[in-house]
């Protein structure tokens, strides 16, 4: 499977550089994947499509502001994106959370500047905080930043929303709040599991009332977010491993949703790769707690979920490459042709497809 297979033309002017003004005022799209059905509502008109004992799964990670903006001792500019502590993440399981407190003094990290950066380079942040570069191999960094320092204080004073490069603009006041789901959590993800981003605390109450049961799931968005593919073939793509815990709680809401012939709706390509993460060789969910590199390209068997809410997604894209896994090449190649001359929104800050 070739990853040109995957490629799109969009106008420049379909990418949303803004929410829209009210998160469930959003458009969706609803792309029925047995018949390649396609009907246009607005994300507020939501419970409509789904039915009581329905099960909707969300992803409860929390954005960082892992942005930052600090100087070499010789005045020029350094710019940073942490994207997880430097921690062992080819372990099978994990004792805990490696975001949890924010804790570790050494993140692994992109860096952008002028001219190279040399092993053991000094970074000076605002307040006199200091760090020191080290190279880790293939183009990634490390920062260790000077004992004492409480990074969670750190990121809130200095640290900048890390908005996706396809936003032409730099962070404002309103991505603090906007680049977040209302219901995140778990601080630990570099980007945001934008499908939650159109939700309201009244649409999920309305959910609820309808009879729709709402579960939580954590899946700390990393670098592979931001990351292209860079293999031709598809199937040769390694995905960068992200931290995720599935509960006890969410195992049996899913186990009895099944039982009782409800659908399992997960929102977002995050939640569906920690959901089939942890459905075991005999189709069961369990608990699960640790690092995913759950790679979901055509061919895949769902076996966790029935459907999916999910935003518009970047050309040659691995999550591109899950929703047709789910719909089939050619129904989301309509959808999204559809889409484009529909006016819809696109990517992080753009509307919403309901794959039912």
């Amino acid at each position: 499977m070739r990853v040109e297979d995957f490629d799109f033309e969009l106008p420049r002017d379909r990418i949303a550089q803004y929410p829209c003004p009210q998160r469930d005022r959003s458009r969706l799209l609803v792309l029925r994947k047995d018949t390649g059905e396609i009907h246009h509502a607005r994300f507020a008109e939501l419970p409509s499509w789904l039915r009581p004992g329905d099960l909707l799964v969300l992803n409860d990670t929390r954005v960082i502001p892992a942005k930052l903006s600090g100087r070499k001792p010789t005045g020029g500019p350094v710019h940073l994106l942490l994207y997880e502590p430097f921690v062992d993440t080819r372990k099978e399981a994990s004792e805990r959370d490696p975001f949890e407190g924010l804790p570790s003094s050494t993140w692994r990290c992109l860096v952008k500047t002028r001219g190279r950066v040399k092993d053991g380079s000094e970074v000076i942040f605002d307040k006199g905080i200091r760090g020191v570069l080290f190279h880790n191999g293939q183009g990634s960094w490390l920062i260790r930043f000077q004992e004492g320092v409480d990074l969670r204080v750190f990121l809130r004073q200095q640290g900048e929303v890390p908005l996706p490069p396809y936003i032409r603009r730099g962070p404002e006041d309103l991505d603090r709040q906007r680049y977040q789901t209302i219901y995140a959590r778990r601080d630990g993800s570099v980007a945001a599991p934008t499908a939650g981003l159109h939700f309201t605390e009244d649409l999920l109450s309305r959910l609820e009332r309808e009879g729709i049961r709402l579960c939580t799931v954590t899946l700390h968005v990393g670098i592979g977010t931001f990351l292209p593919v860079r293999v031709s073939e598809v199937e040769k793509h390694v995905m960068h491993p992200e931290y995720m815990e599935v509960g006890e709680e969410i195992c049996r809401a899913w186990c009895e949703t099944r039982q009782k012939g409800g659908r399992v709706i997960a929102v977002g390509t995050t939640t569906v790769r920690a959901l089939e993460t942890a459905v075991d060789e005999g189709g069961s969910l369990r608990p699960f707690r640790g690092f995913t590199e759950l790679f979901i390209y055509p061919g895949y068997r769902f076996r966790a979920i029935d459907a999916l809410i999910t935003n518009f997604h970047l050309p040659r894209s691995t999550l591109l490459m899950l929703v047709t896994a789910l719909a089939g090449m050619d129904r989301i190649k309509r959808a999204y042709e559809v889409a484009v001359r529909s006016g819809y929104r696109f990517y992080s800050y753009g509307d919403a497809m309901l794959i039912l």
